[in-house]
């Protein structure tokens, strides 16, 4: 139990940080100011701050998030805005006023603030670099107030000066130009997904489990059994194209037009090694396919026995299997979704929430490294593809209120947004207690 909850939460450390570094990376990239970047929810049980964000790890884990500056879209932020920003200006004098030793480090952020302000206005002295216009402005505005940052704060929130409006447009993230939001808002899900092919690089590199194509059991009735292939038969080409693993095998029969395929194979014969060729004409059998739903295919009705060797791939050859890889698993995931919503897979088989992924994480771990990066690649996809469901709350959520916004020239009114995050975070909480429900139900049931 311990090991599939550490597990878990590792991985969704992971997964969280390379989701939110993309807005983080991003939104510096285009010059809107991050406040925030925390791991987990609030309570905050560590931090630090860097420059002009503060890095957090909150006690409630399984998520993440990015705060940038300015909440809603308008033509002037309200005035709790700007004294929230004005504060993040005090914390940026301060923090390069002590950088460069110009006040000792105390608790008393205010003082210090009323100090440097004193300075500035008696000798003319900064804080170490070049004053920033907003800067200046809020030290002014202090030295006028007789030293009381919150009463120069406050002036300055309720009556800003243009400087100020100014410094907060060009930072803040909704008064950027729609192309910018977007590109912020993408890069969420774009880091999970460009992060599964360059863990996958890594995966093939330390090596991976290759299933050999040797035979374990046959199917009576079946092609396979009617040409004579032997449990224990290890096949070594299939129309002459060398078989390297049981996939490259499985694979060759399901895409040919059902023509007979000339299989070689090695045979033991008591100590003797011999080979023998088979002519094995494919049949089509319904199958269940990996989303649960059934489908016709080719088949000739053989079984693995379960034999694996280990492979390394060299780099070049590791980023091309990783990108395919990567490739395939999405266009499976996304078939995979699409038929939840068609109904073509029961809700209660596909869904699993929390405990099922850390009882899934705990069996990976225990498989080996290559196990559990496969299955922090899957989560990875999975929440790099999910996150572009346009459903207020997620990343598509957003992405679509600029959609209307594109369309309508401006953004949608305040209370159609504020109602359909309303409906996101009610369907969210819904799937969150059903996911919940189901797995307590998977563990009762056995």
């Amino acid at each position: 139990m311990l090991t599939s909850i550490l597990a878990a939460a590792g991985i969704f450390a992971v997964l969280v940080i390379v989701h939110e570094a993309g807005h983080f990376a991003m939104a510096k990239r285009l010059g809107v100011r991050v406040l925030r970047f925390s791991i987990g929810y609030p309570p905050r049980i560590w931090g630090i701050r860097h420059g002009e964000t503060e890095y957090t790890v909150g006690a409630t884990p399984f998520g993440g998030y990015v705060r940038m500056l300015g909440d809603e879209v308008g033509e002037n932020p309200k005035s709790e805005a700007l004294a929230s920003y004005l504060h993040e200006i005090r914390l940026d004098v301060i923090g390069e006023a002590r950088k460069h030793g110009l006040i000792a480090q105390s608790s008393d952020f205010d003082r210090d603030l009323a100090l440097v302000a004193e300075r500035l206005a008696q000798s003319g002295s900064g804080i170490g670099r070049e004053l920033r216009a907003d800067e200046a402005r809020l030290l002014e505005e202090i030295k006028s107030c007789g030293g009381s940052v919150a009463e120069a704060i406050k002036g300055l929130a309720e009556q800003p000066p243009a400087v100020l409006l100014q410094s907060f447009k060009k930072r803040a993230f909704p008064t950027q130009s729609l192309g910018k939001r977007v590109l912020i808002v993408l890069a969420g899900p774009f880091s999970n997904l460009l992060f599964a092919p360059i863990l996958l690089a890594v995966v093939y590199m330390v090596g991976v489990p290759l299933l050999l194509p040797v035979v374990g059991q046959v199917k009576q009735d079946l092609p396979a059994f009617k040409a004579g292939l032997h449990p224990g038969d290890k096949i070594v080409s299939l129309n002459g194209e060398p078989m390297e693993s049981w996939t490259d095998f499985s694979r060759k029969i399901k895409e040919g037009d059902g023509s007979p395929f000339k299989i070689e194979v090695d045979r033991k014969d008591g100590a003797v090694l011999r080979k023998a060729t088979i002519v094995v004409t494919p049949t089509k059998q319904q199958q269940k396919t990996i989303y649960g739903t059934m489908a016709t295919t080719w088949v000739v009705g053989v079984l693995p026995r379960g034999d694996q060797t280990f492979k390394r791939y060299g780099p070049i050859s590791a980023v091309g299997e990783g990108i395919s890889t990567s490739i395939d698993m999405s266009g499976q995931l996304i078939v995979g979704i699409a038929s939840i919503f068609t109904g073509a897979i029961p809700v209660r088989e596909a869904l699993g929430g929390p405990i099922m992924i850390a009882q899934m994480a705990g069996r990976q771990a225990h498989e080996g490294f290559a196990n559990l990066a496969m299955f922090t690649v899957m989560l990875s996809l999975e929440l790099g593809i999910i996150n572009l469901l346009p459903v207020p709350l997620l990343d598509g959520g957003h992405l679509l209120f600029f959609g209307f916004e594109g369309v309508l020239g401006h953004p949608l009114e305040l209370r159609y947004r504020e109602m359909m995050l309303q409906v996101g975070l009610f369907l969210l909480v819904a799937l969150m207690a059903f996911v919940i429900f189901n797995d307590i139900s998977r563990i009762v049931q056995g």
